[in-house]
Order: structure tokens, then sequence, then C-alpha cells
């Protein structure tokens, strides 16, 4: 009876760091699916900015072993060439540990790296939040990002 009530509970999760009994399957079940960005923040140096601004059109895309994401300027009638950017890989996951394997990226620095990150999923929002550092380009903060599941 206790095995049905945690395969209820997970089938229904709604904080993902928060049922640890729940197997990491089920879990990266959660997690496959399309997500539209809709906050982002960096923390460098005790200060914390937004790095979303409401003219940003990003999604990932997850699904059993990858991901991608996709991000340029909405609307206008300008290039947007030089603002759209693209990554992805493959993902590994461990309970709420979600770490990034960034096999390509629009800027060849950041490729091969992996990034780690905590997950959390309450309903239709993945809160996601890690540290991405690349040394030598001074790159080294805090970022937390939101998104809502995008619905068929």
């Amino acid at each position: 009876m206790k095995r049905k009530f945690l395969t209820i509970a997970c089938s229904g999760l709604t904080v993902l760091t928060g049922l640890s009994s729940c197997s990491t399957e089920t879990k990266k079940a959660s997690l496959v699916g399309t997500w539209q960005l809709i906050a982002a923040t960096a923390t460098e140096n005790d200060s914390t900015y937004s790095t979303f601004s409401p003219g940003q059109n990003m999604i990932k895309v997850i699904n059993d072993t990858h991901f991608a994401f996709l991000n340029h300027p909405a609307g206008g009638t300008g290039d947007s060439t030089q603002a759209f950017s693209a990554g992805g890989g493959h993902y590994t996951l461990a309970d709420s540990a979600y770490t990034e394997h960034l096999d390509y990226f629009a800027d060849k620095a950041w490729e091969g790296r992996s990034f780690d990150f905590v997950i959390e999923i309450k309903g239709d929002t993945l809160i996601q939040k890690g540290v991405e550092r690349i040394p030598e380009r001074g790159i080294d903060h805090i970022i937390m990002e939101t998104y809502k599941r995008v619905k068929d």
C-alpha cells in the first residue's frame, strides 16, 4: 500500500526536489517537454540583475536524453540574426541535480562544457538554478531561469 501511495505521489509530482523517494525516471518524465522562458536572473558579486527582457522569446525543448534551446528577440522587423542564439546537448538527471552537457552553441567557447543545476517543477513551472563558469571569458555567476510548460 505504501508503494502505491508513492507511485501516486510521484505521478502527481509538484515539487521535484521535495520527493526524493520518486525515481529519477519519473522526474525525467516530468521534465520532458517544451518550456517557454518567462524570467531569468544572474547573480555576480552580491548583485542580482535580470537577464530577461519582455521582448525576448526563448524555448527549451527536453526529451529523454537531450535538450535544445532557441532564443531570439520577439516581433520586430529588423535583422535579428545577430541576436539569435541556439544550443543544446545531452543531460543527466539524478533527483533534482540536472547537468547540461553543452555539445552545441552559437559561441564555441561554451561548447564541451557542463553546467550543474538544481531543478524544481511546480505544476507547469520549471525553475532551474546553477552556476555558469567560464574563467577565460570572465564568466562566473549564478543563474536562475523560470520556464512555463508550453501546452499543445
